[in-house]
């Protein structure tokens, strides 16, 4: 995580979408939240990492005995913690770590879940009581192609080698067993331009977005046209290709 992430991430502080008007269509039978549900019980113990602003643990992650939430900017944790105060929930801590710098208990956890973040399997496998899991939720190169080839940047644009595939190698490397890779398809359509425009202010689908905005780069007509030729009865629509990985330590 280089130091213009961190920044953005930091002086993002809230990870709501709650006030974008979006409905999506699932194309695959995976989710997330329910891979989550079928692996933990009364006595788990769960890490969290890249928490954010807590809302997808607060929301849907299910009691158990103890769960971390971790996120490596302390604005988030700030905004987590004021979150887990108005959901009343308990057995629930928020804290500063980094994912590449991992500071938690040797073979400690039930299961650990990363969601949209960067992770090392290796400290992963290491902080995994034998037998846990590692659940992975993660934004693959070909999310949003069709935006990023007409403005030639974006969210792994660049990259040789998918991060799905990066992950899901590095994975077995640390000694995961029983390690399942599932492309996930989502098509998302957004009511209005003003609600697309939210959700590229609030991620990091595009490069510097937010400053094409403030400049009025020339960009911003490229942008336009995608929205004018994306046009449906439902919306503006928005191809979605994320990743999950499950595995076993």
């Amino acid at each position: 995580m280089n130091l213009r992430e961190y920044d953005y991430y930091n002086e993002l502080a809230n990870w709501s979408f709650d006030n974008i008007n979006c409905t999506e269509e699932i194309l695959t039978n995976w989710s997330y939240e329910e891979e989550i549900k079928k692996h933990i019980n009364e006595a788990s113990k769960v890490l969290d990492l890249g928490t954010a602003a807590g809302e997808e643990l607060l929301g849907n992650f299910p009691n158990c005995a103890e769960i971390l939430g971790t996120d490596f900017s302390e604005e988030m944790i700030k905004s987590a913690n004021q979150n887990l105060i108005k959901s009343g929930r308990k057995n629930i801590t928020f804290r500063v770590m980094d994912n590449l710098k991992m500071d938690t208990p040797d073979n400690y956890f039930d299961l650990v879940t990363a969601r949209h973040t960067k992770i090392d399997p290796v400290q992963i496998y290491k902080t995994l009581k034998q037998g846990g899991y590692l659940i992975v939720r993660g934004v693959d190169k070909l999310d949003c192609w069709e935006l990023k080839y007409l403005l030639k940047k974006g969210q792994g644009y660049n990259d040789i080698k998918p991060i799905s595939l990066i992950d899901y190698e590095n994975i077995l490397k640390a000694g995961f067993k029983n390690v399942e890779l599932v492309p996930l398809h989502i098509r998302e359509y957004y009511k209005t331009k003003d609600d697309l425009i939210a959700l590229l202010l609030k991620t990091p689908i595009l490069t510097n977005f937010s400053e094409m905005v403030e400049s009025q780069d020339l960009e911003l007509d490229i942008l336009d046209k995608y929205i004018n030729s994306h046009k449906t009865d439902k919306g503006i629509l928005l191809i979605r290709r994320y990743y999950g990985i499950i595995a076993t330590k």
